[in-house]
């Protein structure tokens, strides 16, 4: 399996490569030349491998999945990578993602298990075990810099703490995180691990890891590779547990299912994208945003607005507070039937020049429902408190914010027949003061996360200043 990237450099590269590279060096994102195809007799296979959540059934459909990406790593190192990474210990339970049904048609897919309680482990596990890999196969090391809204940070701190060859130069939005989310990862004081809190919004942590990747000789003489869904293994990773949530939900191949999915920078429904190309039955890919409602304003109009830092809005749902989505450009680079030129001109100079792009005169752009499947809505702090308390009372489920707006969401576009699986998030003690003010009182809270945000902290504030990012690297790096 080859891979190219969205802006048209075709450079055959092979996944090992892209692994450790994050962006592609024409500012693209990669992609597989093609996606494979799953037939019948391979998704039945599929179906016996998950065995129903049984215990070691997720390594082996993970296994199976990305053998179909990955032909550079063999295939007994890759099994035993899976069977490392996709376990009872690390995530509580022998299904993984196990599925919670509501009501009759309505099921929540519980990805928030792992280490740092958000669904982001489920890839960042995986990632930080290839990482560690690829590393010592090469005899190399290498620094990582990510930007995170509150979840992935954690995630790939945890998940990177500790493996030999690997620094995390993290970037988050100072003061925008909620105060958990900020312990989780500035209460970390591994050698490896550096937090940076940025004078602004996400959206400005992730251009500065873009504008570092986009630096050729930078990049290669420090040796700077990404976490943030930009990095392709990070989304592959992420197609696993659909497939897990389809085969908990039907009992035949026949079936289909909907997801309805929270997402602010389309890396997690984008996953969801692959899978249906590869052909897993999905009906519809439900795109719920909070008030930073940029891909929802797309799928409505055809026009794609980024907001600057003043105009993105800091919401209750503080994951989701993102208004340049990276990973959508893997979406549009597919509808636009894999026009690389065309995808460089709507990402590079047309958002650079007019901050936005317009489709809606684009034939391909009402292809969208009906050939990709995508639907999409939008939650609001009022609305999001009141799918709380209403999902709390009706079937004593406390959810976290993200995943009340996937169910406020999902409500607007359930299909008779079709099962309605809503990717659940992260758990609710990471937003403990809004779920406070819905309920009256704090969620659970794990026992080894008692006190968290009293440790002391280790953290680095910093302008949102490229030149500055690169100095600080530069200096942990002698």
């Amino acid at each position: 399996m080859n891979y190219l990237s969205t802006r048209g450099d075709a450079t055959p590269r092979k996944f090992c490569e892209i692994l450790l590279e994050g962006l592609a060096p024409d500012g693209g994102l990669y992609l597989p030349q093609s996606y494979p195809q799953v037939s019948a007799e391979r998704l039945a296979n599929l179906r016996t491998a998950f065995n129903g959540g049984a215990t070691g059934g997720y390594a082996a459909l993970a296994f199976e999945i990305l053998s179909m990406y990955i032909d550079d790593i063999p295939a007994a190192d890759l099994k035993a990578l899976c069977d490392k990474t996709y376990t009872e210990a690390v995530y509580g339970t022998p299904q993984i993602t196990p599925l919670t049904q509501l009501k009759d048609g309505l099921y929540l897919q519980g990805l928030s298990n792992g280490p740092t309680l958000a669904f982001k482990d489920m890839a960042m596990q995986l990632l930080g075990n290839l990482f560690e890999y690829e590393l010592a196969r090469r005899n190399e090391s290498l620094n990582i810099l990510g930007a995170t809204s509150g979840d992935t940070g954690s995630a790939a701190e945890y998940a990177m703490r500790g493996k030999k060859g690997v620094r995390v130069f993290m970037t988050s939005p100072h003061g925008r995180m909620s105060p958990f989310q900020q312990a989780q990862m500035f209460s970390l004081m591994d050698e490896n691990i550096h937090n940076i809190a940025v004078e602004g919004v996400f959206d400005d942590c992730q251009d500065m890891v873009k504008a570092v990747s986009n630096d050729l000789d930078f990049k290669r003489k420090y040796k700077i590779g990404t976490v943030n869904s930009i990095n392709w293994a990070r989304l592959l990773a992420q197609v696993v547990y659909y497939f897990a949530g389809y085969f908990q939900a039907t009992q035949s191949n026949v079936e289909k299912v909907s997801f309805t999915v929270p997402s602010g920078n389309f890396g997690n429904v984008c996953a969801g994208h692959v899978a249906r190309m590869m052909g897993l039955p999905i009906a519809h890919l439900v795109v719920a945003t909070n008030e930073n409602d940029v891909l929802d304003e797309f799928f409505r109009t055809g026009v794609y607005r980024v907001r600057g830092s003043a105009d993105t809005y800091e919401t209750s749902s503080p994951s989701m507070d993102i208004s340049k989505a990276s990973n959508f450009e893997r979406f549009v680079f597919d509808m636009l039937g894999r026009d690389g030129t065309q995808t460089r001109h709507l990402f590079g100079e047309s958002l650079q020049t007019h901050g936005k792009f317009d489709l809606s005169a684009e034939p391909r752009f009402a292809e969208t429902a009906n050939r990709y499947g995508f639907q999409s809505g939008k939650s609001t702090h009022s609305q999001r408190l009141a799918t709380i308390q209403a999902t709390n009372q009706a079937y004593g489920v406390v959810i976290d914010t993200h995943t009340a707006d996937a169910l406020k969401v999902a409500g607007e576009h359930i299909q008779a027949g079709i099962p309605m699986i809503v990717l659940e998030t992260a758990l609710p003690i990471k937003f403990a003061a809004t779920i406070v003010e819905a309920l009256g009182h704090e969620p659970e809270r794990p026992a080894k996360f008692a006190g968290i945000e009293a440790l002391p902290k280790r953290v680095k504030v910093m302008s949102a200043d490229v030149n500055a990012i690169k100095t600080y690297i530069e200096q942990v790096c002698v």
